[in-house]
């Protein structure tokens, strides 16, 4: 198993982004607002005018919203595949952050292939 984090920059797509997720089979997900460091440090003196700067040029920027799923290892391309169809490619600015860290352990995840089975 793999916990899927993808922090999405661009919050309007997030209603189509889970909806399609859910079309593909990935029906659980854990969805998180969250403000990147940047963001954060636009109060700080030394990054000041870059905040100011970004905020006159971005005067409506909400923040992120983090998505976390735990996926069975073949749902991760599955995953990655729709989050590119809908978001656009990974590498360019302002889109968002994708990767995957193994799960060791966990405990209340319902299987598909282990329903109702003790």
């Amino acid at each position: 198993m793999q916990m899927m984090i993808f922090v999405l920059n661009r919050i309007e797509l997030l209603e189509g982004l889970l909806a399609e997720l859910g079309h593909h089979g990935i029906k659980g997900a854990t969805v998180f607002n969250t403000t990147g460091m940047a963001h954060v440090l636009t109060n700080d003196d030394e990054m000041s005018f870059l905040g100011s700067l970004r905020n006159f040029l971005e005067p409506n920027r909400e923040d992120n919203r983090t998505i976390m799923m735990a996926l069975d290892d073949e749902q991760v391309s599955v995953a990655r595949n729709v989050i590119v169809s809908i978001v656009g490619d990974l590498t360019k600015p302002n889109t968002g952050i994708l990767f995957t860290v193994p799960i060791g352990y966990s405990e209340g995840v319902m299987h598909a292939d282990k329903k109702g089975s003790d």
